[in-house]
């Protein structure tokens, strides 16, 4: 079953530029999407004026009752990094916390690890995405599960991909740079007829780390077909291929509270044998069909799969006694198929004197997950399962070569089922509101294969949200919002533990709650775009466990997050522009069973943020310059570790005329050290030396 659902890159490539030639007969034109100036001049500004992220609908920004920042993926891609952990570094409020396996972010202070999505459809496997065949990245901040469903308690993560532009050039980009980067994509356009575009993106990086022992290698194919098959129904189609294989990487261990004072280059994993490969296949169709002038219809099938594997020896703490790190070694077989359908309506009408943007949608899901999970199996004579090192001068020829047990065998299924409505109501030229509600059923489903023992959990639960826009000037939006969310047990990494004791398995969702209000303004001749945010953030019926028997589990817990944002994207005059932001907040735990009330939430810091000045001529030279900014946060929840804050100065230099472009860049100036996550006091990722890299791009 698990085989007929695997899909070949070459095979799909084939499917979609067949699919084109039989389109060559079709009458109906697209619109021409011409490359003019003005259009390669919207592409170096960094405003987005209009998401779909927010609502669904295609929105400006300025009337999205909600704080949301966009950032083009191209920003980052030109300093080297495709991580989506770095392309989020710097907006305010938001800060990963991924390790080596998987991304991880937080968002106003809260877990949105399962909170990413692509194009609108979730994407909660565990893996690390790659940013090549994404065009950009939008955060919105906030509960959004009115749209999206469970999760999302403090915000969401939407890729939006790159799909087919008539008229669009094509381009091939080369890219080299320090710890042996180096790297050859391809955005490849066609137009086979009037009525079909065709792109493909793929590509190869290579790339070694200044951390010692650590290397990557991504591989990357993605061809995608916009077909319009009438003059009022579009199909898109897009496929993604995805590997990366790389040798997996803990960071180094705290010790008194603080970082480990050692090399940076320092690991302590086992470099010659650990390894992580994903593979990941995305396979996507989009109808739309314009019923009438005021009406449309959307269809979005989505089939993900992903194949994990990994071997990794990793430090667990730090023994003050005798100066050393332990350490544990896991292998994974893991593999993850989503599949998820959604019909939506969208339609404008007015009632009286009151104009109104409604949506309506059911979304369906199956969810899979199959972990397959090893650990060292304990020595008979009781002696040390795997080597312990040095912190200051490890051995890494020190390696577990015992035997390897089945720690976990488990096969989870979700279902889901979502019907959502949403209402933009424009009751006059200065007043909006948003009116929102979706009901969902979630029921999960996990079978443990060693025991044969299976257990069920499902639960049902429904979501508001409502906003007010005034706009009482022309260029200037105050607005204020309410909206609640809801995570089920079960519904994080998608499953539950079989024969559990006590009522882990019975308890009801958690829930958050969040208070927004802020003004968004258009300056300079609507050249800039500001918006301000403050907000309370709370999530409740918080799962912590009985202070008395840790079997029990209690729904009594609460951490709030309080903060301010100021963010700001545009071009400033002439041909300056600016993207930044700043953002304070202040996370804690409110309430709780263990002894952590009063502590500040691991990884988040009460300020951080970034801005960054470009100086961009149509043709020519250009640069740019930028800091960002990261206050001091803690490693984990108990407050025992501080990870230093940091400010980072990374700058940019290019000459391009209509063909060409080459670009240097020079990461972290001042090569200063800095600690960017950690996923525990024992597990704190270094952040990035001095790296020069190049860049050269032919458009044709």
């Amino acid at each position: 079953m698990r085989a007929a659902c695997r899909l070949s890159p070459v095979t799909l490539g084939l499917s979609l530029l067949c699919s084109a030639g039989v389109a060559h007969a079709a009458t109906t034109t697209l619109p021409e999407l011409s490359v003019t100036a003005d259009s390669e001049r919207e592409r170096d500004n960094p405003r987005v004026k209009e998401v779909s992220t927010a609502t669904r609908t295609s929105t400006p920004v300025r009337y999205v009752p909600q704080a949301i920042d966009t950032l083009k993926t191209q920003n980052v891609l030109d300093y080297g990094s495709s991580s989506l952990g770095k392309a989020l570094e710097g907006i305010p409020n938001v800060s990963s916390s991924a390790d080596t396996r998987f991304d991880s972010v937080r968002i106003r202070g809260f877990d949105s690890s399962n909170d990413f999505y692509l194009d609108g459809v979730r994407d909660d496997s565990q893996y690390i995405r790659d940013l090549h065949n994404i065009e950009r990245v939008d955060v919105l901040k906030g509960p959004a599960a009115v749209l999206y469903g469970r999760g999302s308690q403090g915000g969401i993560v939407n890729r939006v991909s790159k799909v087919p532009e008539h008229g669009r050039r094509s381009s091939i980009e080369v890219q080299g740079g320090s710890e042996d980067l180096r790297s050859l994509y391809a955005d490849l356009s066609a137009d086979p007829s009037d009525n079909i575009s065709l792109r493909l993106n793929l590509g190869n990086q290579d790339n070694n780390s200044f951390r010692d022992g650590i290397d990557g290698s991504r591989q990357l194919f993605a061809p995608s077909m916009s077909w319009q098959l009438s003059e009022d129904l579009n199909w898109l189609v897009q496929y993604e291929y995805s590997r990366f294989n790389r040798t997996p990487d803990r960071g180094i261990p705290g010790v008194n509270g603080r970082p480990a004072d050692v090399g940076r280059d320092t690991t302590y994993g086992d470099t010659q044998r650990d390894f992580i490969d994903d593979k990941s296949q995305s396979l996507r169709s989009r109808l739309n069909y314009q019923l009438s002038d005021a009406w449309q219809l959307r269809h979005t099938l989505s089939l993900f799969q992903l194949d994990s594997d990994f071997d990794n020896t990793y430090v667990t703490a730090y023994n003050a006694s005798n100066n050393t790190v332990t350490r544990q070694r896991w292998q994974q077989d893991l593999k993850t198929r989503n599949l998820f359908n959604n019909l939506e309506a969208e339609g404008n009408f007015a009632t009286w004197s009151l104009e109104h943007k409604l949506l309506v949608g059911l979304e369906f899901g199956h969810q899979r997950r199959d972990p397959l999970l090893y650990t060292a199996a304990k020595p008979k004579d009781g002696g040390t399962l795997v080597p312990s090192l040095d912190l200051n001068n490890p051995d890494r020829n020190l390696q577990h070569n015992g035997r390897m047990v089945v720690s976990s065998n488990n096969h989870s299924v979700v279902d889901s089922r979502g019907l959502y409505l949403q209402d933009q109501i424009r009751l006059n030229d200065q007043w909006q509101i948003l009116a929102g509600v979706r009901f969902d059923q979630f029921e999960v489903e996990t079978t443990n294969q060693i025991r044969n023992l299976s257990e069920k959990q499902d639960s049902n639960t429904t979501s508001p949200r409502l906003g007010v826009v005034y706009s009482p000037w022309q260029d200037h939006s105050f607005y204020a919002s309410w909206s609640k969310t809801f995570s089920p047990v079960g519904g994080g990494l998608i499953g539950i533990t079989p024969g559990a004791p006590g009522n882990a398995n019975d308890t009801g969702p958690e829930l958050s709650r969040q208070k927004e209000i802020g003004v968004k303004s258009d300056w300079l001749d609507d050249r800039l775009t500001t918006t301000l945010a403050v907000y309370e953030l709370e999530l409740y019926n918080r799962r912590t466990r009985d202070a008395n028997n840790p079997e029990l589990i209690q729904l009594s817990g609460l951490q709030r997050s309080r903060g301010i944002e100021l963010t700001a994207t545009g071009n400033i005059v002439g041909n300056w522009y600016v993207r930044g932001g700043i953002g304070i907040q202040d996370a804690i735990i409110v309430e709780d069973n263990n002894g952590q009330e009063g502590n500040r939430i691991n990884d988040v810091a009460k300020r951080n943020g970034s801005l960054f000045i470009t100086w961009k001529p149509e043709l020519g030279w250009y640069a740019e310059t930028g800091l960002t900014l990261v206050g001091e946060r803690y490693a984990d929840n108990q407050n025992t570790t501080v990870l230093p804050g940091y400010g980072r100065w990374d700058a940019l230099a290019g000459f391009r005329t209509r063909d060409w472009d080459v670009r240097a860049a020079l990461n972290n100036i001042a090569d200063k050290t800095y600690y960017a996550s950690a996923t525990s006091a024992a597990q704190i990722q270094v952040g990035d030396p001095r790296s020069l890299v190049v860049t050269g791009t032919y458009n044709f």
